[in-house]
């Protein structure tokens, strides 16, 4: 997600017939628009690795990944977003006939990055666990150092979570029966330690009525 476009309220049906035109992509937030922004070489980096890897270890299963250009929708409608990696099992269930709306991912995989870190850890997932009954996990990959945060959903509904830390480390995801090595995941990304420690000051921005609040 990036600033917003526009202040101005749209429909959720008014968004997708301007980004089905668009010639890049945005998200939608309680009618906002906002532009994604570019991503760096190591956010790159990151999502192809994550998708080789997702994708090998699905085959044979009945669940598949699909890419960062599938939309996910919230349940209110209030809610359009491009996870960096979403996977669905059984039938996917869309939006409309178009088929570029996904209604029910079972796992979304966010990339984080320093201007939008924070709203993919809180205002994001609140959203996504609240109106997508689908989603049983929600995984957050660190592009300044090999963490991996997994929130986790279980069989009477309370959220957990867990970590992956170390380069030498394995996410495992249950639901799936997969196992991630970070090795792999961070293949080719050369990590600076102090850019991961100065996260720790930057401002970071979410946004509300079109206004960046920390």
């Amino acid at each position: 997600m990036g600033l917003a476009q526009q202040k101005i309220l749209y429909s959720p049906e008014e968004y997708l017939e301007l980004e089905r035109r668009a010639e890049t992509r945005h998200e939608f937030v309680d009618g906002i628009i906002y532009a994604m922004a570019g991503e760096s070489l190591s956010h790159s980096r990151i999502c192809i690795n994550l998708a080789g890897e997702v994708r090998a270890k699905l085959k044979g299963k009945n669940c598949e990944a699909l890419s960062p250009n599938m939309k996910v929708r919230a349940e209110s409608k209030g809610m359009f977003a491009y996870p960096d990696l979403s996977v669905v099992c059984g039938e996917p269930i869309f939006h409309d006939k178009q088929k570029d709306v996904l209604l029910n991912p079972k796992i979304i995989i966010e990339v984080l990055s320093p201007s939008t870190g924070r709203y993919d850890q809180t205002k994001k997932f609140f959203r996504y666990r609240k109106e997508l009954p689908s989603l049983t996990d929600y995984i957050l990959i660190y592009q300044d150092a090999p963490f991996i945060e997994h929130h986790e959903k279980q069989p009477d509904g309370r959220w957990t979570h867990n970590a992956a830390d170390g380069i030498e480390d394995i996410l495992r995801i249950p639901s799936i029966e997969i196992e991630l090595n970070l090795r792999e995941v961070y293949d080719r990304v050369e990590f600076n330690p102090f850019d991961f420690l100065a996260d720790e000051d930057e401002d970071i921005y979410t946004f509300e009525d079109g206004k960046p609040i920390e």
